[in-house]
């Protein structure tokens, strides 16, 4: 049985993914943010529609959307969401987006410091698979779960076997750190760039073994960490530091990996 929380979670996913499929590949406004980023109406539609379940069901907790920003912030609970992770691609027409919810219980010991555990993250595709989509779902000390399947990542332990795939990498491309990262290529059994969800999801699932990204948001990465540490991976900042809401970088692997990529802190 889902907790009150998994549970609020998957219905507001749910409300945002009905928005969305009506308008995908379909006509809507798009804006650009100071950072050259799109945001359209889609994507504030669908952090509405999903702010407004969470709200209705946890009145007391707080909120940090990626369009509609930030509300009761001292809140020992914190909903993380992005109602649409990886906009290019939605204004595009390819599937490669998603919806992320994460629920962060805060250290009220150090209010405004942006510590806390993430206990919760639901990663949700609704295009994906053709247009099946695909969500993913973990809390913590429950397990990472696609449907009724308990994921796992791989056992996979030398680099020699091991598949990486890389997302944003503009930082790590400007520092010392880039040339570690093509000593480390040639070791590898092969390189990918499935980038977003996409690879967060093969890497719970088993199917790649390490991801790296020196450019990230915590909306982007705060309900993944969560669902590859209950498959049993590693989710760290490229230093091999927690995460948490001023996290920029990302490594995650299958634990077995983790310290092969340490030479990429930033």
């Amino acid at each position: 049985m889902n907790s009150p929380f998994l549970s609020a979670a998957l219905d507001a996913a749910a409300a945002a993914t009905e928005i969305i499929r009506k308008a995908y590949r379909g006509n809507f406004d798009v804006q650009y943010k100071a950072d050259a980023s799109p945001v359209t109406e889609v994507d504030v539609a669908s952090e509405k529609a999903i702010k407004a379940v969470l709200q209705a069901r946890f009145p007391e907790h707080g909120f940090f959307g990626e369009e509609t920003g930030k509300s009761n912030q001292d809140a020992e609970y914190l909903w993380l969401v992005d109602p649409i992770d990886g906009t290019k691609a939605f204004v595009r027409g390819y599937p490669m987006f998603s919806i992320q919810i994460a629920l962060m219980k805060r250290d009220l010991s150090s209010p405004g410091t942006g510590t806390g555990e993430l206990v919760l993250g639901v990663s949700s595709a609704p295009c994906w698979n053709g247009g099946a989509g695909e969500t993913i779902w973990a809390e913590k000390g429950k397990g990472a779960w696609l449907g009724s399947e308990r994921l796992q990542v791989s056992r996979i332990d030398t680099l020699a076997k091991a598949t990486l795939s890389t997302g944003n990498l503009a930082r790590l491309a400007r520092s010392p750190q880039w040339a570690e990262l093509g000593r480390l290529i040639p070791q590898l059994h092969r390189i990918r760039g499935y980038a977003d969800f996409v690879h967060y999801h093969l890497l719970a699932s088993g199917r790649i073994d390490a991801v790296v990204e020196s450019d990230v948001n915590i909306l982007d990465i705060a309900a993944l960490t969560v669902i590859v540490r209950e498959a049993g991976g590693t989710f760290t900042d490229l230093n091999g530091g927690p995460v948490g809401l001023d996290t920029t970088t990302v490594l995650a692997s299958n634990g077995k990996l983790h310290g092969a990529f340490a030479g990429l802190a930033l």
